[in-house]
Parts: C-alpha cells; structure tokens; sequence
C-alpha cells in the first residue's frame, strides 16, 4: 500500500499528465459535454428551484450531474490529499521567488502550503487582507461570469474545442495576471 500512496502523492510529469488531460477533453467532446467548474453554479441554483424565477436557471440539470459529481470529487480528492497524502516536509521555492516574496513584504510559506500572513483570519480583518481575499474573491466570481466560464473552462475545455471566445478570454486572464502581478500587488502590498 505505501508503494501505491507514494507512487499518487509524487508530483507527475508532463508527458504523463498532460496526455491524461487530453484523453479526458477529447472523451467530452465525443459525448457533447463542456468542462469546467463554475458551471455548478448555475446547476446548484436550478436544482434548489431558481428556475422558478429566472430563466437563466430554467433548464434541464440532471444533464450536468456529471459535473457537479466531479466537483464533489474534487473537494474530497482535496481532503484526501491533505490529510493522507501530504508530506511535513517544507514547501519548496526557488531562492529568487523567495526574495520576489520578501520585496513584497511576505515570507515564505514554510511548512504551510501558503504564506500565513495572507491567507489567515488574521489577514482578514485587515485592508490588505481584506482586499486580498473578499475583494479578490468577488472580482474572480465577477469576471467568471463575465466570461462566461472559469479557467478551466475556457483554458482547457474552451481551447480544445478551438472557441474563438475561450481563446479571447485566455488571453484576458494573462494580461490579468500579469497586470495584478507587476502594477497592482507592489501597491496593495505597501498598505
């Protein structure tokens, strides 16, 4: 059993997970389903009867049960994953994206998957924090639905089926990164 649990809890390679992935979208394509996860959104408000007053949730959400499974899936896989599959060992960084933290004023994560001094209640109750995690969390939920789908959905699903739209919103979500990365991180972290 420990062979099997360690052979699962190393991280992949490309060659091996990126095949999978294919495998996965080209399956969906051939049965007529599009992936991503904040499509449950829409089937969890159909099925407690949002249809009932409006339209947009008015619509068949048994055909999405598969969807809403796999994101129940991946909550457990994550709960499985931390309690039975992570080492104690150190979060591994490379030097120049510790000090990249440093500049900003935040420290490594040590043996925590993520620093801390951001993702704690503690952080919360503080305008760094609370922009970080409320506001942030609303801008993504925003532009999720904005866009029409997640990363997920327009990254993977969306690009594998050659969506002009996904291709447009992908490239949306890097100038986003890279915009929130270099011009508005350096300023929040100064708060």
């Amino acid at each position: 059993m420990k062979e099997i649990v360690d052979f699962v809890s190393q991280p992949w390679p490309w060659y091996v997970a990126g095949p999978v992935i294919a495998l996965v979208m080209f399956s969906l394509i051939i049965f007529g389903n599009n992936f991503g996860i904040s499509a449950n959104l829409r089937t969890v408000c159909s099925i407690v009867g949002a249809g009932k007053n409006c339209e947009f949730f008015d619509f068949n959400w048994r055909s999405q049960m598969w969807n809403l499974i796999f994101a129940f899936g991946l909550i457990l896989g994550g709960f499985i994953t931390h309690e039975y599959l992570t080492t104690p060992e150190e979060v591994t960084l490379s030097a120049s994206t510790i000090a990249d933290l440093a500049e900003l004023g935040i420290e490594a994560p040590g043996d925590q998957l993520v620093p801390l001094s951001i993702f704690s209640w503690e952080s919360l109750a503080t305008v760094r924090g609370f922009i970080i995690l409320v506001v942030g969390g609303f801008l993504i939920g925003f532009g999720t639905r904005y866009a029409g789908g997640c990363t997920s959905g327009h990254a993977i699903s969306g690009l594998s089926d050659l969506q002009l739209p996904s291709l447009i919103a992908v490239v949306g979500f890097f100038i986003g990164g890279l915009f929130m990365t270099y011009l508005v991180l350096p300023y929040l972290f100064t708060l």
